[in-house]
């Protein structure tokens, strides 16, 4: 089929309203943003989320093929609830954005045919958008919106990223992990310690409890001299601490109230390590630019410790730090459709009323 509406420039007639579906992985969402004719920020008008956290617990991770069953389930509820909560109809759409990829092949699958479907029934041009792209962007809907340019650390999942950014798809990838991403880090030593699945956020309410300094875990590359990073180290070390304390898949011994204490040491060591390697990274990444704008993005990016110690060390040196709303650093809808704003708005957006399921489950940010 011939492509209908060819890439071209956005102009003053450029679509106004974006609708925007997320399902790369265990979230579907959906959201719409507006984008003024007269050149202002893009601007969320509704969005809505469901989390399939309850149904992978079960199984301690997450299941590609359960994932996708529900997102068909979730996704046209979620729509109607989004349209309802704008008091717009699907009529009144102008472009159709879904997430692309990076991502799991069948989550993205569902959401790129919801899509087509709706692009087409509609007669709406349809856009992919790098699900990356939406968590670096997604500051731009916080109460402090960052200026271009500024330097990036996208900690989302398994990637975590610095990035020199210039400008709506001006990218440059300053240093990236070589194994393991902080959140993997997270994750996989919660798994070890017996914390349910999503381990992250149980692991850094754990450590709130426990003493930083308490067990001696290793700092991959903190000193490799460039920008990027390593963290399966790390949890092999937390995996050695285990070992020695003889707790390893015992989780009745763990659960004991003894050691809980010993636990949330180690996972306030744990949270200490990855949070230090981070900082210090950004801070030699600003050193690197001559930068003093910080924008900080990804489900990491909700840690508290990792802003309070960010905040605390950007303000020493008058750099400027941004983060998502806490309720937007997941996987959601809103950042998808604000991403395709902005490239509307940049004129960079490749629509198009070909209905396509050209999803790309490894989609590398630099080649934007």
């Amino acid at each position: 089929m011939p492509d209908l509406n060819p890439a071209q420039p956005s102009t003053a007639s450029a679509p106004q309203l974006i609708l925007g579906l997320e399902s790369s992985c265990d979230e579907t969402g959906l959201a719409l943003v507006e984008l003024p004719a007269d050149g202002q920020a893009p601007r969320l008008l509704a969005h809505a989320l469901h989390s399939q956290i309850d149904m992978h617990q079960a199984y301690g991770g997450v299941v590609p093929e359960l994932a996708s069953r529900d997102h068909i389930r979730r996704v046209v509820p979620l729509a109607r609830q989004v349209l309802t909560e704008a008091g717009k109809t699907m009529a009144d759409v102008d472009v159709v954005a879904y997430t692309r990829g990076p991502g799991l092949a069948g989550a993205l699958l569902v959401g790129a045919g919801v899509a087509c479907a709706l692009g087409v029934a509609l007669n709406k041009p349809l856009l992919g958008v790098h699900h990356l792209e939406g968590h670096l962007l997604s500051p731009f809907l916080s109460q402090d919106p960052p200026e271009f340019p500024f330097v990036a650390l996208l900690v989302s999942g398994g990637h975590t990223q610095l990035m020199r950014v210039d400008g709506v798809g001006r990218y440059a990838i300053l240093g990236e992990t070589v194994d393991d991403a902080a959140g993997e880090a997270f994750d996989k030593s919660a798994k070890l310690m017996g914390l349910p699945y999503p381990g992250g956020p149980h692991l850094s309410r754990m450590a709130e409890q426990g003493r930083a300094g308490a067990f001696d875990l290793p700092r991959p590359m903190l000193h490799s001299g460039n920008l990027d990073f390593s963290f399966a180290g790390l949890k092999t070390a937390v995996r050695t601490h285990l070992v020695r304390l003889g707790w390893l898949d015992r989780a009745d011994l763990m659960a004991e109230p003894a050691a809980q204490a010993v636990l949330a040491d180690l996972a306030a060591s744990t949270q200490a390590a990855i949070v230090e390697v981070l900082l210090k990274k950004s801070l030699a990444a600003l050193k690197e630019t001559g930068m003093k704008r910080l924008v900080v993005a990804g489900g990491v990016g909700a840690n508290r410790h990792l802003r309070e110690q960010l905040d605390r060390a950007c303000a020493r040196r008058g750099i400027r730090v941004h983060y998502p709303e806490l309720h937007l650093c997941t996987d959601n809808g809103a950042m998808i459709a604000l991403a395709a704003a902005m490239r509307l708005q940049a004129g960079q957006a490749q629509l198009t009323h070909t209905p396509t399921f050209d999803v790309k489950p490894r989609w590398d940010l630099s080649t934007l």
